[in-house]
């Protein structure tokens, strides 16, 4: 684990983020971690940048790229429920923890959304795009590598307490809109990726997975031996 006190980071020529499952909870001493490390993968100011959903939806609005649009709600500011289906979840998660989906106008997502808040948090609704379809598309050292379709159906109501939502996974070519959308998207980071996933709904930007993101190698051929190539090129400019 990332937070091993028995590992000598400093002995890896190269240390590449692949399952820190944890680190939304614990994102500020993720990122003192992440920061203590000789050479990582993805760079630290992209880690940085991609831990918190307000600050990347934000600049990728800023930049022109689309994404779902989101209200953000800040510790002390006051939550109205949308007259529409709605999500709700925390600015910094992973795996679906603390996210819920409600009926329009449910104002016991306002329970949700307050514990959010009470935590020091950021809470950010979203309109529920149920029928667009979730397409994520992998980038292997910046390069498009494969897409498939995603599907994993946040609780109605408040939240069950789970590491990860359970999901459907199913083949899906990315449409060269998809691929321009999620292009413009990695062209926002600060730095070069090693990976990276870019998650649209309705072709809009949902999520921008490049901190500890399942790249589902398996649904291309050639996928890890395209991502050992990238590490491998990393490792030759130590």
């Amino acid at each position: 684990m990332w937070d091993d006190p028995g590992v000598d980071w400093d002995a890896f020529a190269l240390v590449v983020v692949r399952s820190a499952w944890d680190y939304a909870e614990r994102w500020r001493e993720f990122l003192a971690w992440a920061e203590s490390v000789p050479r990582i993968e993805n760079p630290l100011a992209v880690l940085r940048f991609g831990v918190d959903k307000e600050l990347y939806l934000g600049a990728l609005a800023r930049a022109g790229v689309p994404v779902v649009p989101t209200a953000f709600l800040h510790p002390g500011e006051a939550f109205s429920a949308p007259g529409e289906p709605f999500v709700v979840k925390p600015a910094i998660s992973a795996g679906g923890r603390r996210s819920a989906r409600f009926a329009r106008g449910d104002a016991a997502a306002e329970r949700l959304v307050s514990e959010i808040l009470a935590a020091g948090d950021t809470a950010m609704v979203q309109p529920l795009v149920s029928n667009a379809g979730e397409t994520a598309l992998v980038f292997l050292d910046g390069t498009y590598s494969h897409s498939l379709r995603r599907g994993a159906a946040l609780p109605l109501g408040m939240p069950d307490d789970v590491l990860h939502l359970e999901e459907t996974v199913g083949e899906h070519e990315a449409t060269p809109a998809e691929c321009r959308t999620a292009e413009a998207a990695l062209d926002v980071l600060p730095e070069p990726t090693l990976y990276g996933r870019i998650d649209l709904l309705g072709g809009r930007v949902l999520e921008l997975e490049v901190v500890e993101p399942s790249l589902y190698l398996s649904f291309h051929p050639s996928a890890v031996d395209r991502l050992a190539a990238a590490v491998a090129t990393r490792l030759q400019r130590t």
